[in-house]
């Protein structure tokens, strides 16, 4: 199992859910959360074989933006 995170600029639960279909389509996600209180609105992704480009683009077609960190 892999654990990535990024630096993303969703500020809300409705965020959140404009970005789950995006997220739940990628079929090498097991799991995924965005923490909120975290000042770099930080995603974590868990999964097998994870490319980071794959989750940036996803982000990106759903209208936000998203850094590996």
């Amino acid at each position: 199992m892999t654990t990535i995170r990024f630096k993303t600029n969703i500020k809300c639960n409705g965020c959140i859910q404009t970005v789950t279909p995006f997220l739940s389509g990628i079929k090498e996600i097991k799991e995924w959360k965005v923490d909120l209180t975290s000042p770099e609105r930080t995603l974590t992704v868990e999964g097998i074989e994870i490319k980071p480009d794959v989750i940036i683009s996803a982000l990106k077609q759903a209208g936000y933006k998203a850094e590996q960190i």
